[in-house]
């Protein structure tokens, strides 16, 4: 149970310490989490004085609400201030503006050294004030108080009458100065008529943090069954360390506002998908329109920590191999006009893409709402060792959704596509035009293509002729399933006639 630290004034009371319950944390995959803790607070009639020592370095001070969550305890928050100025050097330098202090310079004299010390006026102290608050009002105003910042970052130091800008030693202070904090801190002034002690509970939003999902396929040495495991990877750069919390990871596409000045951060069981085994780590549930992650017990989140925790585990998940040819440039779409331009999408691209895909299902042996990350593919080799084949990222699925990633290029498979036959007709408003693809397989196995053309001339067409059968994906796209035998070439052609 970690202690924090309240200092509480109020009427005629004296300062006493209370202690908190073990957080708890929500984490968003938008780089922000909610944090939450129960603290036991005394108040005394009147006006109470607080000061909360144990929030984040990124907290939005106005989303923090303090609150009796029984709804028994009335009280009102009649000011409330967020200072994140901790003690450095730097600050205490610059609460001594104008003044004199002692500097200690260490130097060698002789082969000995010597301690002696310096009195130096502290012409300018170099300080560079935090600037989150700044944020709120523009890009431009941020940028240039920040180029300020930095302009003045030089402390200047005057010693004997001269002015020097550098530390003539290292800064002895009188004190620590009265304005100064350790820590970020909460203050707020409280009035209350009815006075006791009762469990508050402080809440607020905080940067900072980020989660993200990484899953890693393994395949056999043949086959298209992988197991899949699944990891939530959560990382601290909050500035301060949780111990023993309860954390919740919210998947989904929340409305968050971001700052305008920021615009816009890893033996084979039987064939069965085990739940029960799963929920040890983490459980899930849909809440509003997003899904839940609940880590099903407490764990301590350190400050500038990486942690990683398994919430999906799954064996013999159904994922084929499946080859796909896009023989014109990528960039070539329909864009909604009429294109006679006769070399427009004539360029060939040779590559044949390797894609995964697998269904989210129970019958899939999966069937959990899985949240956006990372999948990497493995696959055993002959010599029984594990070889990377490949990655990508998949947006939020739910349950019983298609996943399909591109994991690579195939090496030993070659497409070509080349433009056979143009002709326009303006006066009777038509034209046609054929190709001609062809797939050549050098790998030792048969293999299926899949031929996709995009028909971006005009919205307006037919297949006049055609070698195979095709399959209508879109308005603007057709595909062609062709199987290729080793070491065999196979052409493809169609005919397209447009009409306006």
């Amino acid at each position: 149970m970690k202690k924090l630290i309240f200092v509480l004034i109020g009427v005629g009371a004296l300062a006493s310490a209370v202690m908190a319950a073990d957080p708890s944390l929500t984490l968003y995959n938008q780089n922000f989490a909610v944090v939450r803790a129960t603290v036991a607070l005394e108040l005394q009639r009147g006006v109470n004085q607080i000061s909360y020592a144990d929030a984040t370095a990124h907290v939005e001070p106005d989303s923090v609400i303090l609150r009796d969550p029984t709804g028994k305890r009335s009280f009102r928050i009649l000011e409330q201030n967020y200072r994140n100025d901790p003690v450095t050097q730097e600050l205490l330098l610059s609460l001594f503006e104008g003044k004199t202090i002692e500097f200690e310079n260490i130097r060698t004299k002789d082969n000995t050294q010597v301690r002696e010390i310096i009195s130096g006026k502290i012409i300018r102290s170099g300080y560079v004030p935090h600037y989150s608050a700044i944020r709120r009002y523009g890009q431009d105003y941020y940028q240039s108080q920040m180029a300020y910042a930095q302009a003045s970052a030089q402390p200047i130091i005057e010693v004997d009458g001269k002015l020097q800008f550098n530390l003539p030693g290292k800064p002895l202070f009188p004190s620590l100065g009265d304005d100064t904090i350790l820590k970020p801190t909460l203050s707020w002034l409280i009035q209350t008529d009815t006075p006791g002690r009762f469990d508050a509970e402080v809440g607020y939003v905080t940067g900072g943090f980020s989660w993200e999902a990484d899953y890693n396929l393994v395949a056999p040495e043949k086959g298209n069954m992988v197991d899949l495991i699944g990891w939530v990877t959560m990382d601290n750069q909050s500035g301060k360390t949780f111990e023993n919390a309860k954390i919740k990871l919210m998947a989904g596409d929340v409305q968050k506002l971001q700052p305008e000045a920021y615009g816009a951060g890893r033996s084979r069981a039987k064939a069965v998908y085990n739940m029960a085994e799963s929920a040890q780590a983490v459980s899930e549930k849909a809440f509003d329109e997003f899904h839940i992650y609940t880590l099903a017990r407490p764990t301590t989140l350190r400050d500038r920590e990486t942690k990683q925790v398994e919430f999906v585990r799954a064996a013999s998940v159904t994922a084929p191999v499946i080859y796909v040819y896009d023989g014109a440039l990528s960039n070539y779409r329909f864009y909604g006009g009429l294109n006679n331009d006769r070399g427009y999408g004539t360029e060939c691209n040779k590559k044949v893409w390797v894609m995964r895909e697998f269904v989210n299902s129970e019958k899939n042996n999966l069937g959990m709402p899985l949240p956006k990350g990372k999948l990497r593919f493995y696959r055993s080799n002959d010599d029984g060792q594990l070889e990377f084949t490949g990655e990508n990222v998949i947006d939020h699925t739910p349950r019983n959704e298609m996943i399909r990633v591109k994991t690579g290029n195939a090496f030993d498979l070659v497409g070509e596509r080349k433009q056979t036959n143009f002709r326009v007709d303006s006066g009777d408003k038509w034209m046609d035009e054929t190709f001609e693809i062809k797939l050549r397989n050098r790998k030792k196995e048969r293999v299926e293509i899949r031929v996709v053309e995009h028909l971006y001339r005009w919205n307006n067409w037919s297949i006049a002729k055609r070698s195979n059968e095709f399959h209508k994906n879109d308005a603007q796209t057709i595909e062609f399933r062709v199987p290729v035998k080793p070491d065999e070439e196979k052409t493809v052609t169609y005919t397209v006639h447009y009409s306006w």
